[in-house]
C-alpha cells in the first residue's frame, strides 16, 4: 500500500530543507520555488561529480527529484500520484500528473527526469524543469519550424 500523502510531504520537507542549506530564506521559497533555481544551479556547477560515490548520487538525486517535483507542484499546477507497475520493486511507482494545455492528464516521473539529466551532464537544473514541464504538456516546446 502506498503513502502518497507522506511521499508528497516528505518530498517537499526535503525540497524545503535544500533551499535552507543554499541560504534560500523559508518565505522567499514558499512564494516561489523558482527562487531556489540560481542557488542550486551554482551549487551543482561546482559539485566534484567525477570522485562521487554512490551514496553522494543517490543524495542528489533525491534532492532533484524532491526539487523537480515541489517546481511542478507549486508552479504548474501538478499533484503526485502512485502508479501501479509491476515491474517495480514496490508494485507502483510515484509520478507527478497535470492537467496539459491540451486539457488532458499527463504524468511524468521525476526520478526518471533526473536520471536522464545524469546521463547528459552537466547538470543544468533549467533544462531538467523544461523537460519535465513539456512532458506534462503544461509548456510548449518551441522548435524552428
Amino acid at each position: 500500500m502506498t503513502d502518497l500523502a507522506g511521499w508528497a510531504e516528505g518530498a517537499h520537507r526535503n525540497a524545503v530543507e535544500l533551499a535552507r542549506m543554499l541560504g534560500v530564506p523559508d518565505d522567499a521559497y514558499a512564494a516561489d520555488p523558482l527562487n531556489l533555481l540560481p542557488a542550486l544551479q551554482h551549487y551543482v556547477s561546482r559539485l566534484p561529480l567525477q570522485e562521487f560515490e554512490q551514496s553522494d548520487w543517490v543524495t542528489l538525486h533525491s534532492d532533484l527529484t524532491s526539487y523537480l517535483a515541489d517546481v511542478l507542484i507549486r508552479c504548474r499546477e501538478a499533484w503526485w500520484e502512485a502508479v501501479a507497475d509491476p515491474s517495480a520493486p514496490r508494485g507502483f511507482r510515484y509520478v507527478v500528473e497535470a492537467v496539459g494545455l491540451d486539457g488532458q492528464r499527463h504524468q511524468v516521473e521525476p526520478y526518471a527526469v533526473v536520471m536522464e539529466e545524469f546521463r547528459h551532464l552537466p547538470i543544468e537544473i533549467t533544462r531538467m524543469i523544461a523537460n519535465a514541464e513539456v512532458t506534462l504538456g503544461v509548456t510548449r516546446l518551441v522548435t524552428d519550424n
